[in-house]
Parts: C-alpha cells; sequence; structure tokens
C-alpha cells in the first residue's frame, strides 16, 4: 500500500511542484509585489479625482475629532501622507502614470520619531512642496515637435528626465549643469519633463503588466548613440548619480572614448612612462581634485593616440619638490609635454581650455625631431607615394633621415640632429653674412618645406632600413641587435616626380602573362646618399646642402623602385574595433548577474504567472492521469479475451478439388498443384 502510494507521489511530482509555486506565487509573493496603495489606505478606488482624495480625508477626520474612532500613530501617518500626495497635482501624476514616490521614506522616518506618542502629536505637514521647485533650473527642455527633428543632429544625444516637483531632481540640477558643460562639443544635452507623456513614455521602461516606469526614478538619464533614432538602441544610466560616474559613464558606453588614468609619484615612470612608446610625445595632466579627464581631452586621446600618450597625477603640496626637480611644475593645474630624450619637458601652468587644449596639443603632437612611422611618412613628406609637404606642385623634395636602433647612441645622435634642424628653422636670421654660404641651400629647403628631418627605428622597420642601407655593415644599423654596440646612420632620400605623368591620366590595361610578375613601382623616383663623416652639426649642415645643391642642378636619372611598407608600431587600439568593444569587455559577470536578478525581480510582479503555473500543473495532471489509465486499461481487456480464443474450436478447412482441363494446361507440369497436396505449418526453425 505504502509502495502504490509512493509510486502515485512520483508520477504526479511535476503537477504537485507546479501546484505548490503557484500558491507560493499567489498568497506570498504576489502580495508583496503589490502592497496597498495610497488609494486603498483611504478607501477610495485607484486613480480618483483630487476631490475625491479630500471628500475620503475629511470623513476620516470627521470621525476622529467626534471620538468614534481613534487610529494608531501608524495608521495616521500613512493616511495623512497619502492625502497629501495624492492632493498635489504634480506628485499625483507621476505617481499615477509612472509609480513614482520618491518620498516614501517618510512614512517609517516619522513612525520612529514619534513612536508611543499620540496621532494629534505629529507635526504636520509631512511632505513640503516648496523646496522641490526645478522650473528655474530646466534648461533645452525638449517638446514634442523638438523630439521628432533632434535625430538629424549627428552628435549623441544625452537626456534627463525630470519633473518639476521632483526634490532628487532639484538636488541634481547643479550636477547636471557642470555634466552639460562638460559633454559641451562632443554631444547634445536636452531635458525632458515628465508632463510630456507621450516623450516619457517612449523613454521609460515597461513592466511585463504594460505599466510604464523607470527603475531608478528620477531624475532619469536617457543616451542615443550617433546614429540612434530609436528605443531599441538607447542606453540607460544606472549609476550612481554624479557629475564624474555620468560623464565617465556617457564617455565610454555613448562615445566609446578610452580612460586617461591617474599615476602617483611610485608608478607614474614605471607604468607609464616606462610603458609608452618611445615614438610618441608624453602628456601629463596635474589636477588637485582628482576629477576624471573630460569627454573633450578623452576625445582628443582617441584621435591623436598615434602621435601621443596622457596621464594623469592627483597633485600635493608635499610632492612639490619631486615635480618641480623631474617636469618643472610648480602648482597644478598644470599640462606638460615630454618629447625628445634630453630635451627640456614643455610646461603649461593654468586651468586648461578645451579649445586652448586642442591647439596646443596640435602643435606638440609630433617630437621635435620626428620619427618616421607608417603613419607620419606622407605627413612628413618621406613617402615615395606621396608629395612634399609643400604641395603636389613641388616636383623633387629631400628627406634626410637618421636610422638606427634604440639606445643611448642613438639618442646622442638625434640629439645632433635636432640642434641640425633648430639651425636650420632660424629663417629669421637668414642672410649671407652672418650664416655659412654652404648651409644656406639647406636653409632655404627647409624653410620652404622640401627639406624633411626625422629618425627611423631601424629595428622595427627592418625592410625599409635595409632597403636604403644595403651595405655589408647594415646589421650594425638595421634589424635585430647582434653585436654590443650600435651605428645610427644618417642617409638622405631625394625623391622627384614626374609632371607629365601626374597630369596625364593613364588608361588601365589588364597585365600580360609576361608581367603579371613583375610589381607596380612607386610614382616618385628615389636616390639616396648614406653619410660618412663625423657628427658635428657644422658639417652635417653643409653635407646636406650640398646634396640638395647637387640634386636640384643636375639632370639626375628617374629611377623608380617600389619601397618597403612600413610596419605599424602600435597594435590597433580597442576603443576603435567598435563602440562597444572596449566596453563589452570591461562589463564582467558581476554586471551581468545583477541585471538578470533585476529581470527576475520585474517578472514577479507579473499577476499572469500564478494562473500559468496552476494551468500548468492542471494540464500536467491530465496529462499524466491519461496516460496511466492508457496504459493499464488494453493490458486488462486483452487477458480475457485470449483464452477465450484458445477455447474455441477451430472449423475445418475444406478440401475443393481443382479440376483443369486441358485448355488450361500450364506449359511446365511442375506449375500444377497437386491433387492430395497441403500446406505443411512450418516449426520455428526452416
Amino acid at each position: 500500500m505504502a509502495g502504490d502510494f509512493a509510486a502515485k507521489i512520483k508520477a504526479y511530482a511535476l503537477p504537485l511542484i507546479l501546484f505548490s509555486l503557484a500558491m507560493l506565487y499567489q498568497l506570498i509573493l504576489l502580495p508583496h509585489s503589490f502592497p496597498p496603495s495610497h488609494y486603498d489606505v483611504l478607501g477610495i478606488k485607484t486613480y480618483s479625482s483630487i476631490e475625491a482624495v479630500k471628500e475620503a480625508y475629511e470623513n476620516l477626520e470627521s470621525k476622529w475629532s467626534s471620538g468614534l474612532e481613534a487610529p494608531t500613530t501608524t495608521e495616521f501617518i500613512k493616511i495623512r501622507y497619502a492625502y497629501e500626495l495624492l492632493t498635489n497635482p504634480i506628485w499625483k501624476r507621476n505617481f499615477d502614470v509612472f509609480g513614482i514616490d520618491e518620498q516614501l521614506h517618510l512614512i517609517e522616518k516619522v513612525g520612529q520619531q514619534y513612536a508611543g506618542e499620540k496621532f494629534s502629536n505629529i507635526e504636520l505637514p509631512l511632505l513640503h512642496a516648496d523646496a522641490s521647485d526645478t522650473g528655474d533650473d530646466a534648461f533645452n527642455v525638449i517638446t514634442s515637435k523638438d523630439f521628432q527633428s533632434m535625430f538629424q543632429d549627428s552628435k549623441p544625444w544625452l537626456l534627463q528626465v525630470y519633473s518639476s516637483g521632483s526634490n532628487h531632481c532639484a538636488q541634481f540640477a547643479n550636477s547636471w549643469k557642470r555634466i552639460a558643460a562638460l559633454l559641451n562639443g562632443v554631444a547634445s544635452i536636452g531635458m525632458v519633463e515628465l508632463g510630456k507623456v507621450q516623450i516619457t513614455a517612449y523613454l521609460a521602461e515597461r513592466k511585463p503588466t504594460g505599466q510604464f516606469f523607470f527603475k531608478n526614478g528620477l531624475p532619469s538619464l536617457v543616451a542615443f548613440p550617433s546614429g540612434c533614432k530609436t528605443s531599441d538602441c538607447l542606453i540607460r544610466f544606472e549609476g550612481e548619480l554624479s557629475v564624474d560616474a555620468v560623464t565617465d559613464w556617457f564617455a565610454m558606453a555613448v562615445l566609446s572614448l578610452p580612460r586617461i588614468f591617474y599615476y602617483s609619484k611610485e608608478s607614474l615612470g614605471p607604468r607609464f612612462l616606462a610603458k609608452s612608446s618611445p615614438h610618441k610625445v608624453k602628456v601629463i595632466f596635474f589636477s588637485k581634485t582628482g576629477e576624471r579627464a573630460t569627454p573633450v581631452m578623452r576625445q582628443a586621446a582617441k584621435n591623436y593616440w598615434n602621435y601621443a600618450t596622457f596621464a594623469c597625477v592627483l597633485w600635493r603640496k608635499e610632492e612639490f619638490s619631486i615635480w618641480w626637480t623631474t617636469f618643472g611644475v610648480e602648482s597644478a593645474p598644470a599640462l606638460v609635454f615630454l618629447k625628445d630624450p634630453g630635451v627640456k619637458p614643455l610646461v603649461y601652468h593654468g586651468s586648461v581650455n578645451d579649445s586652448w587644449f586642442l591647439d596646443v596639443l596640435e602643435q606638440n603632437k609630433q617630437q621635435e625631431l620626428p620619427q618616421l612611422r607608417s603613419w607620419t611618412s606622407e605627413e612628413l613628406g618621406c613617402d615615395a607615394r606621396g608629395y612634399s609637404r609643400a604641395g603636389r606642385d613641388i616636383l623633387t623634395w629631400y628627406c634626410a633621415i637618421l636610422a638606427g636602433r634604440l639606445g643611448p647612441e642613438l639618442d646622442s645622435m638625434r640629439e645632433t640632429m635636432r640642434r641640425v634642424q633648430e639651425i636650420l628653422s632660424k629663417t629669421s636670421e637668414l642672410n649671407v653674412e652672418s650664416e655659412d654660404e654652404h648651409s644656406i641651400t639647406a636653409v632655404v629647403a627647409f624653410k620652404n618645406k622640401r627639406l624633411t628631418l626625422g629618425w627611423l627605428d631601424g629595428e622595427v622597420q627592418k625592410n625599409y632600413c635595409f632597403f636604403y642601407l644595403n651595405t655589408e655593415n647594415s646589421y650594425e644599423t638595421c634589424g635585430p641587435r647582434r653585436v654590443p654596440t650600435d651605428v645610427p646612420r644618417l642617409f638622405i632620400v631625394r625623391y622627384e616626380r614626374n609632371a607629365t605623368a601626374d597630369t596625364v591620366k593613364v588608361e588601365k590595361k589588364g597585365k600580360s602573362i609576361w608581367e603579371f610578375h613583375q610589381q607596380e613601382v612607386d610614382p616618385a623616383a628615389q636616390l639616396s646618399v648614406t653619410y660618412n663623416g663625423s657628427a658635428e652639426i657644422s658639417q652635417i649642415s653643409q653635407w646636406i646642402s650640398n646634396i640638395i645643391k647637387d640634386g636640384d642642378s643636375r639632370n639626375l636619372p628617374f629611377y623608380r623602385v617600389k619601397t618597403p611598407e612600413l610596419v605599424p608600431e602600435d597594435a590597433e587600439p580597442l576603443w576603435s574595433r567598435g563602440q562597444q568593444g572596449i566596453l563589452s569587455k570591461s562589463m564582467g559577470a558581476k554586471q551581468k548577474v545583477q541585471g538578470i536578478i533585476i529581470r527576475i525581480y520585474d517578472y514577479l510582479g507579473d499577476p499572469r504567472i500564478g494562473p500559468a503555473l496552476l494551468l500548468g500543473s492542471l494540464m500536467s495532471y491530465g496529462s499524466i492521469w491519461l496516460i496511466r489509465s492508457q496504459q493499464n486499461h488494453p493490458a486488462q481487456s486483452s487477458q480475457p479475451s485470449q483464452a477465450d480464443n484458445d477455447d474455441k474450436p477451430r472449423p475445418r478447412e475444406r478440401h475443393r478439388e481443382r479440376k483443369v482441363s486441358n485448355n488450361d494446361l500450364p506449359p511446365s507440369i511442375t506449375d500444377l498443384e497437386p491433387r492430395d497436396a497441403y500446406q505443411m505449418t512450418l516449426s520455428d526453425s526452416d
């Protein structure tokens, strides 16, 4: 008996579990998700008018004054709170449409304050509406007409959904102004009042029941990335409402901008200066407050990642001597540019304006002696596929390149070439009497942007280096280090373009089988010469002038080849791989789990879950009962029918004689059945 009962419980386990979950949900979870509303406290229907609320409260108040009923302190606080909330038109609208009740904590607070006292001792009113007026702080308010046309702007949008009667929005007003100032130039800012129900309903979230709501209350921040025109791609801010948190979220999640990290005096050297690429300018911000870099600065860090790396340092007075000795920084805020080795840091003191910062960064993005790289070759005029820095009209120009491996030898020679460049750049002192007549040609060429000086990392750009320094001792300058000492070498390249070939449009034809193996050559002809003199500045300047003078006066052969490609020194940054590339990796498992928990919690308030579980239990119970009954019924009915069939006598088989006429004789006698033949029953074995 006990075994049959256990078997039935096991068979009907699924319906029992579903039924238990349905009862648990309907009796415990659902009432907790739908507590009595303020209308229920007053004993009136939901969404009743303000007049009905006042009438209900007056009826209760008359009972209290007559002595017929005396509410407890907690009951009076709940009733009074409901009355004050629902008689304020703005608060009532926010509560009825979006369920916003941001002062609900006052019920518990006031209850604890007046615990054990009579309700008549409670100080009224409980709610104060005078401190929550944010109408004067609102700016750039979006209307229905503006909302339809704002997506035509290519910039991303940041919208604040606010209410003119919200205390939280009033407290956030100053922070919002600061956020708008920081995002000026990189994003468009707007505000939407909660009374614009059509717009706010479009921006709000929806519960499973269909009710609109804002999960984190007001103010609610919503961002539309560039190119987003629907609510499917908008991004909601769910963090702490602070200037730093909002701007950092918008910069990373919407603009896909990199962070500029803070470093201390101990970590600045090993973690920033040592790990930064040697060809990049180091830009350091000194701040007193420790605020994150503005979105404009982070946008600049993204745009100039090929030229510079950025860092922030928190200024402390006790560290004054360290920063003054190292960089020459006296106070904060300050901006420091670190360029070539041995070059004095460039320091700007005072507050940083966005437009001024962008101008200064553009002026100082290159090192004093620029490096020849894949990103700078055409900009410097050192590319046979491009043109001179002076423009497309210049047909002959020059590029003096110092090649070598990174090390003290290269740094020393870079300092020498930087001084050569300083001498050539003094165009204001250009006259025959004061300057050596042998360097005049180089000075004029440098002034006219026909001459560029730069340096090349011979180890990274080994193919490019060996292409121009193809000698027996090239391994001392190019490729991986094989000897203890390195020998930097200077060479100059003369570029020449054919004016006729550039102006005439050549018709492209398919290559023949005999020309297919040939490589395409660069449009500019190249001739290179290596310097074999001393490291004196005067001799180098004189040699460069002689090369330019000789190249401009002689009719040299027009020799074109295919130059090896320059290798990119830096890997592609994470933020350039997609708008959410870096963000998707930074949002780890913790944020994902929190999102799943929030969704589950939202669905617990769906009143359809309980009936669905109950229906599922009934359907599963019926299906299991039907399957079990069908399995038992055929087994019971088939046994007596089989016995009855065994007791019944089988009828005899009648043997019929076949009479076959001569006309029906088969072609073979074996085709005719014998007279006394019968079919013998076979046993199990053949």
